[in-house]
Formats: C-alpha cells, sequence, structure tokens
C-alpha cells in the first residue's frame, strides 16, 4: 500500500512539471501544428482550384483558333484598299517551325526560368512585392510567360491585386493542362507586337516585309523587345527606340548563355530594314475620321468587315502634294473635298501623319477670317439685297468698333458685287449691322457652323473660330443651289460572307435658302475668283470661291467649289503664332488650285446658275404694289356712310406717293398740282408705311430698294 502510494505521488510530481513548461514553447508549437494544418488545408483548397480551372479551359485547337477585336478593310470607293485595322495573325507557326533565335530570344529577355518554374515564379513574385512596398505601386512585371499567355486570351492589364491573383491560378492550371512546348507556341502566336499585329508572323511580315521563319538574330531581338511596349518600340515609329531595346535583349541574351559574344558583335541593329507601312500617311486623317461613324451604323458586332467609303484615291494623291507643295515652312495644312451630296472625296490633316496624327481638317478650330463673310452676304442677300446694289466703301463706327478695309485705302459708292469681290471689311459691316449679326450667325448655323458664335459687330470679320470641314460643307450647301449637305465618309459595308450590312441611300437635303439667294451668292463668289482676291484659285473652269486671312497672318484660307465639288484649304501654325507672307489668295488658293485642277478633270465643265428670279415681292413695278390702285379704294362720311367717288382725271399713281431717295432713303414731298386726286389715306398713314419717321428720314426696307441711282456713280473692276 505504502509503495503503491509513493508511486502515485511521484506521477503527480512528473504531471506538474510538465504543466509547467514555458509559455512561448507552447505557442510555437500550437503555431507550427496549426500552420501545418492551414498549409496543408490551403494547398489542397489551391490543387481543387487549379484542377477545376484547369478543367475548364479550353482546348490547345480552341485556343490556337480564337482571335481578339476585328478586323476591318477599308477601301476606296473604286474597291482599292486603303488599309486593314484591327488584329492581324499571320500564319500559324508550331513550336517547331518557330526560329529558335526567336524562341531564345523571348525567354531570355520575358521569362529566363521559364523551363523550371510551374506556371508562377517565386523568385520574380518576391522581387515584384519588394518593389511594390518600396515605391507603393506595382512597377516590376514578375509576370511569367504563362501568366502574360493568361492575361493575353482571359484577362485585362489592369494593375490591380485582384487581376494578379487571377493570372496566377491560370497560369497554374495552364501549366497543369499543356506542355511547355505548348504554352510558348500559344505565346508566341498570340501576343500583341503593336500595330494590330497579334503573333510573331504578324509581327514579322508588319515590320520587315517576310514570314517569321526567315527571322534573323536581329530582327528577332527587335521584335522581342516589342513586348514590353508595343507602341513605344515599333520600329515603323520610333527606329531609334527599337533599335535601342534590341540592343538590351541581346546583351540579355549573351547573359543567358543563348549567344556568345562574337555572335553579338555581328549583329547590327542599324542595318535592319524595315517594311514600309501601307496607308500610313494621309489618307489615315480620312480613315479615323469615317471609321468612328460605324458605331451609329452597325450593331456591336466582333465578325470582320469591309468598309467601301467614299474617298477618292486620286484626289487623296492630289491633295496630300497639293498640301505639301504649297504650305509655308513651319506651317501646316489642311484640306476636304466634298461632293454636292456630301461625299467627303479628300480629306488631308497635316503635312504627315506619321509625325503628328492630330487631324487638322476635323479637329482644329482657327479664325475664318474674311471667308466668314460668306454668311454675311447671303444674309444680306436674303434680306433684299442684290449684287448690283450700291453700297458705300467708307469709314465707319459700329458700337465702338471701327473697321479698317486692308491696306487703308476705300473706294466710295460701289455695288455689292465689287465689295465682295475685294473683300470690303467697312462693307461687311454695314450689312452685317442692317441685317442683324444674330441674323448672320444664324444663317452660319443654317449652314452647318457647330462652333460657338459671337454677335459682336467684329464677327462679320470672322473672329469666331471654324473647323476646315465645317467651312468646306457650307461651300458645298452654296453649291447645292442652296440645300443642305451632310458629310459622310462610308457608302457600304459588307461582313466576311458578302452580305450588306449596311449601305447608303441617296437623299435630297433640306432647303437652306431660297434659289435667288444661291445665286446670288454664286455671283459674288464667281466674282472673288474671275476679279478680285481669289484669282490664284482659277483652274480654266468657272469656280467660285472666297479667299480668308486673319489679323497677323496668323490663318490663311481658301474655300471654294467648281464642277460640283466643294474643296477648302487652310494653312497656319499650330501654336497659332504669325506665318510670314501667309495669305488666303496665296499659298492657300494655290493649294485649292493645285488640286481642283486633278479633282475636276474629268467632270464635265458647269456654267454657274447666277441669274437672280427674284420672288414677286421683291418685283413691285412701282409703289402701287404695296399701295394698290387709288381707283379701288373707298371713302366713308364722318357718320360712316359710303361715299361713292366720282369720276377722277387720270393722273400719274405715284403723285400721290412720295418718292423714296435711294441715297437719304427717305421720303420727299408730294408733287404740287392743280387737279389733285382725293387722298386715299393721310400723311401720317403713308409716313409709317414707307418707314418715315415724320423729322427725320428712314432708312429704306432692302427688300423694297428701288434699281440703283443712274445718276451716280458706281465702280466696276
Amino acid at each position: 500500500m505504502a509503495a503503491q502510494a509513493r508511486r502515485r505521488r511521484k506521477r503527480k510530481g512528473g504531471s506538474s512539471k510538465s504543466e509547467r513548461k514555458p509559455l512561448w514553447r507552447r505557442a510555437l508549437r500550437a503555431t507550427l501544428v496549426w500552420g501545418f494544418a492551414l498549409a496543408l488545408l490551403g494547398a489542397i483548397g489551391l490543387g481543387i482550384t487549379v484542377y477545376m480551372t484547369a478543367r475548364e479551359l479550353p482546348t490547345f485547337g480552341s485556343l490556337r483558333s480564337s482571335q481578339h477585336g476585328q478586323m476591318i478593310v477599308v477601301r476606296a470607293r473604286d474597291g482599292t484598299e486603303l488599309v486593314s485595322l484591327g488584329p492581324s495573325y499571320g500564319k500559324w507557326l508550331t513550336y517547331n517551325e518557330i526560329p529558335q533565335v526567336m524562341t531564345d530570344a523571348m525567354i531570355s529577355v520575358e521569362d529566363r526560368r521559364y523551363h523550371s518554374h510551374f506556371g508562377v515564379d517565386p523568385v520574380g513574385v518576391i522581387r515584384s512585392l519588394m518593389v511594390r512596398l518600396d515605391t507603393g505601386q506595382w512597377k516590376q512585371g514578375g509576370s511569367t510567360i504563362t501568366q502574360q499567355l493568361a492575361r493575353n486570351i482571359f484577362l485585362n492589364n489592369n494593375r490591380t491585386f485582384t487581376r494578379k491573383v487571377r493570372e496566377a491560378l491560370l497560369a497554374l492550371a495552364i501549366e497543369t493542362k499543356f506542355s511547355k512546348d505548348q504554352i510558348l507556341e500559344l505565346y508566341l502566336n498570340k501576343v500583341y507586337f503593336g500595330g494590330g499585329a497579334y503573333g510573331i508572323d504578324a509581327a514579322s511580315r508588319k515590320f520587315f516585309g517576310h514570314p517569321a521563319n526567315e527571322l534573323s538574330l536581329a530582327e528577332a531581338a527587335i521584335i522581342a523587345g516589342l513586348v514590353k511596349a508595343p507602341s513605344r518600340y515599333a520600329p515603323t515609329a520610333d527606329v531609334d527606340a527599337a533599335v535601342a531595346r534590341g540592343k538590351i535583349v541581346l546583351e540579355v541574351m549573351q547573359a543567358n548563355g543563348k549567344i556568345d559574344a562574337q555572335q553579338a558583335a555581328h549583329v547590327d541593329l542599324n542595318t535592319v530594314r524595315t517594311a514600309k507601312e501601307k496607308g500610313q500617311n494621309s489618307v489615315r486623317y480620312f480613315t479615323d475620321w469615317a471609321l468612328p461613324q460605324l458605331d451609329f451604323l452597325l450593331p456591336d458586332s466582333n465578325e470582320p468587315i469591309e468598309v467601301w467609303t467614299t474617298l477618292d484615291v486620286g484626289m487623296q494623291n492630289a491633295a496630300t502634294a497639293a498640301i505639301k507643295a504649297n504650305v509655308p515652312g513651319g506651317a501646316q495644312g489642311a484640306l476636304v473635298s466634298i461632293d454636292r451630296d456630301g461625299a467627303v472625296r479628300a480629306m488631308v490633316g497635316g503635312t504627315d501623319y506619321v509625325t503628328s496624327n492630330y487631324n487638322r481638317a476635323v479637329n482644329a478650330v482657327r479664325q475664318p477670317g474674311s471667308a466668314w463673310k460668306l454668311f454675311v452676304y447671303l444674309a444680306a442677300l436674303e434680306a433684299g439685297y442684290t449684287p448690283d446694289d450700291v453700297v458705300h466703301d467708307e469709314p465707319v463706327t459700329i458700337q465702338g468698333w471701327s473697321p479698317r478695309n486692308s491696306g487703308g485705302r476705300y473706294a466710295g459708292a460701289i455695288d455689292v458685287r465689287t465689295a465682295f469681290a475685294y473683300s470690303k471689311n467697312t462693307v461687311a459691316a454695314q450689312l452685317g449691322n442692317d441685317v442683324g449679326f444674330g441674323t448672320v450667325a444664324s444663317m452660319a448655323r443654317r449652314f452647318g457652323i457647330t462652333t460657338p458664335i459671337t454677335t459682336v459687330p467684329s464677327m462679320v470679320l470672322g473672329t469666331s473660330e471654324v473647323r476646315v470641314i465645317d467651312m468646306a460643307r457650307a461651300f458645298a450647301g452654296v453649291s447645292a443651289k442652296g440645300r443642305a449637305v451632310e458629310p459622310f465618309g462610308i457608302l457600304r459595308v459588307k461582313n466576311a460572307d458578302g452580305d450588306v450590312l449596311y449601305e447608303r441611300k441617296p437623299e435630297e437635303g433640306a432647303l437652306l435658302v431660297p434659289q435667288y439667294v444661291a445665286a446670288g451668292i454664286t455671283d459674288l463668289l464667281q466674282s472673288a475668283v474671275t476679279t478680285g482676291t481669289g484669282r490664284a484659285a482659277a483652274i480654266g473652269r468657272p469656280v467660285a470661291g472666297k479667299t480668308g486671312t486673319t489679323s497677323s497672318n496668323k490663318d490663311g484660307w481658301f474655300i471654294g467649289f467648281s464642277s460640283g465639288l466643294a474643296t477648302a484649304v487652310w494653312m497656319g501654325r499650330d501654336d497659332a503664332k504669325p506665318v510670314r507672307g501667309l495669305q488666303g489668295g496665296r499659298a492657300p488658293a494655290g493649294a485649292f488650285a493645285a488640286f481642283m485642277r486633278h479633282a475636276v478633270k474629268d467632270r464635265p465643265v458647269e456654267k454657274f446658275d447666277t441669274e437672280l428670279k427674284l420672288p414677286e415681292w421683291q418685283l413691285e413695278p412701282d409703289d402701287e404694289f404695296l399701295f394698290g390702285d387709288p381707283d379701288d379704294y373707298y371713302f366713308v362720311d364722318e357718320d360712316g356712310n359710303l361715299i361713292e367717288p366720282g369720276p377722277r382725271e387720270p393722273v400719274n399713281p405715284r403723285r400721290t406717293v412720295p418718292d423714296v431717295d435711294v441715297q437719304r432713303g427717305g421720303a420727299t414731298a408730294p408733287a404740287a398740282s392743280g387737279t389733285e386726286t382725293p387722298q386715299a389715306a393721310n400723311d401720317d398713314f403713308l409716313e409709317r408705311a414707307i418707314g418715315g419717321s415724320g423729322d427725320a428720314p428712314a432708312p429704306a426696307d432692302p427688300g423694297l430698294r428701288p434699281a440703283p441711282n443712274p445718276d451716280v456713280p458706281v465702280f466696276r473692276p
């Protein structure tokens, strides 16, 4: 019994010793146990996730045949291919067909441990995390080739933690389902190299003009260097940047033992010839403007399509040459040519698309100068003025503003036609003030000006900024005899099977101004070319147009039309600094003539319709048209009883109506007569009817203005 009691006490003593183990040991043991358990559960969960993801992945054949984006072939109106846009995939190369130099270059620069990792490179991940902690941003890639393939096929390029996790899971799944050779084959045939080229064959054909199986070491180095930043290192965009990046690829290949020092020394990247890219100059200004119209014409779709446009290849080449040959040094130029139905036949947005793809023809807004007078005179003609009406070129002040003519000379009494032909600023100011500056602005809106318009007096000289395409549209409206013209660039669209998805139907624009107004402004525009400031735009057939020059020679314009084709030309600097010697009647008019000689050479010569077929309200034989025949009037006495007029002697009807003084615009007293016919209306009524004020003479209504006084001298060129 005693022995058993001792043994029990001994066991109790041992138990108490165990319970007194340090806390840190117990915590470490628990951490290890639970950490192992959680890691095991995490590994099992990850394995299940990767397995399930791998099961859901498409087959190798499906991934091989899949494409991204929409392929668009753009054609001119005659079917000539202008440019192919969207993704280009070239020929699919199997792993054994891919040149070894291409494989070595890509692995060296993008994933040197490609053959040793399982889809995610732990070393790269740690390096990326360290950079993230140091800078606060994801600057270091760390993505393997497999991760890049997963991102290109299944994800986007957002730099978020969630996307990186999904990318890693997909990479693990891809490595589970496909071999290393299959993954590399998919990657090299699908990775994006810029300019719409997907895969090494498309890139090789685009940048070097031959298939990828003919790639040299130097060319492979340049292509491998594109993956990091395709737009920055593309040899067609920046040769120096592409060569510099290619040298880095060669250095990495040498460091990784893929090439030796002798091979690297014999590679001269500066001798690599790049293929001339088709359709990358002025035609792209047009396609950049026209193709967004597809968003409104077609439903959303990724199927390949062919787009027939309104562009005329010959006209486009002539427009490009005309701008380059005439634009002053250091300046830019733009041209838009529109048919009377609205079809854009040529568009040049700058001197060189590769250097600057900013489209000045549709995006830039510049002051039009005197070319704006088109709207001033349209408003005046609609209000009743005619080309033969007398106006006065003399100093004038309107609301504190005193316009001056170019050269500071004044011609005195001239007709409207001469004032327009010689671009008299004082006359434009008077006409604008007469019809109303708001009326001029409304006329500009009517003819398609979309930019803001001021209504201060100086607006008549073109101080409101406009777009080149809008001015071309306005003059095309005049060419279309006063009908609205809506510029368009797409004729029809077909899918890969040849089915027509869209086809434009011809439609007649709304009438903007009466025929006599369109005829009158055409008369004025033709005079500006034959005898006025636009003489340099003459091409040996009828041309109507207007020059425009802004202050300090910052902008030069010529806009006109002939044989149904309206063309606007602008020149100036992008920074709006003065251009020495730039005037609308010189370089822009010369470019217009050079282009139009080619553009209309196969079109029939058209004589302009300048005959003024005025409406009846402008054709009254005399003032009886307003007041009627006095014999038709009736009279009543003070009690309202009708008094029949008795027989009267024939008299001159004008003796009962005040004559209008053409020069003063007021009324003169009726001539005395011993046998005066009873007056049909009192003097107050007559004063109000002819616009008189009683004390001071009132200006005559433009719509009722008589023909010019033959005694007033009229200056004609």
